[in-house]
């Protein structure tokens, strides 16, 4: 009986190094795909009233592991029974990130264009807010499915050639890690003000520790405009790196081209491309809402 339960713990022992090193592999292998996710999450994550920052991150957070706990075993099941679908996943993913990549960057110009802001009642500006904020945390899980996919896949190819008890063990792990790493590291850095005031108001305003709050303080606007660039960068690399890997005719396209400007490159046209054609499906929908119905139903507008 004690020689077959110490069996049983030996298996269990071996098996968890199996599952710590494939692990460690795997989070190796994603690390860059997590640095990405952590830029795009950050640039998301920030920009709001102070009080609202963490509800809105913890709101992402539950949003991320919803994402992983779906992805995880669809999947493993796919990679066993239909591998093909998981590069189509990727594609679709890919194009979506191009999209809000090459938008943003559009939306800078659209308002930098501007010389009047819109000036609200409080009442508006008010609901403005709280859709903006549905809006943000929205687009914030919907970008963070399409990353999650890419982490997942990345680690189960890490895997692959192991036994199904470590695929899962190990996938799972990845996927639970990169979640409480990259929100957790973000919840860090947007809480760098309030840790920048505490050391200010400890000090009573002077010395070193003063010093030291009003560089965090000051620090974290920069951050922020900082990190809406390298995750806008992000987007379009990881779209990019998307549809070169899985694209072999795009892998041959312009051997010379370092491959990071190629992936950005691509990123980039797909993002505009998938931009202007939802732009012209809104402009003909807008057409036809806006057609008189009796010219319409004659087939005159």
């Amino acid at each position: 009986m004690a020689s077959g339960l110490l069996a049983i713990l030996d298996d269990i022992a071996a098996l968890m190094d199996d599952v710590a090193l494939a692990t460690k592999v795997a989070t190796r292998k994603t690390a860059g795909i997590l640095g990405d996710d952590l830029a795009v999450n950050a640039e998301k994550a920030t920009g709001f009233l102070a009080e609202r920052e963490l509800p809105i991150l913890w709101a992402i957070t539950k949003g991320s592991l919803l994402n992983k706990l779906v992805i995880v075993p669809i999947a493993l099941l796919l990679n066993a029974f239909f591998p093909l679908a998981i590069t189509l996943i990727l594609l679709v993913g890919g194009c979506y990130l191009a999209y809000e990549g090459a938008q943003k960057i559009l939306d800078y110009f659209v308002k930098a264009a501007k010389n009047k802001p819109q000036v609200r009642p409080d009442a508006e500006q008010d609901k403005a807010v709280v859709d903006g904020e549905k809006q943000k945390i929205k687009s914030a899980i919907t970008t963070d499915f399409i990353l999650s996919v890419e982490i997942v896949i990345i680690a189960l190819g890490t895997v692959a050639e192991q036994n199904t008890t470590v695929q899962v063990l190990t996938v799972s792990t990845v996927a639970l890690v990169a979640t409480i790493g990259v929100y957790g590291l973000v919840a860090l850095l947007v809480r760098t003000d309030d840790a920048g005031h505490q050391l200010i108001k400890r000090s009573n305003g002077k010395g070193a520790l003063s010093t030291l709050g009003h560089a965090l303080v000051g620090a974290l606007p920069i951050i922020i405009r900082f990190l809406s660039v390298v995750g806008t960068l992000a987007l379009l690399l990881v779209s990019g790196g998307i549809f070169v890997h899985n694209l072999p005719y795009l892998d041959r396209l312009l051997p010379g081209l370092a491959a990071p400007l190629k992936e950005f490159g691509i990123g980039l046209v797909v993002g505009l491309a998938m931009a202007g054609l939802l732009g012209l499906f809104k402009s003909v929908g807008s057409f036809f809402k806006s057609a008189d119905p009796a010219q319409a139903r004659e087939g005159k507008f």
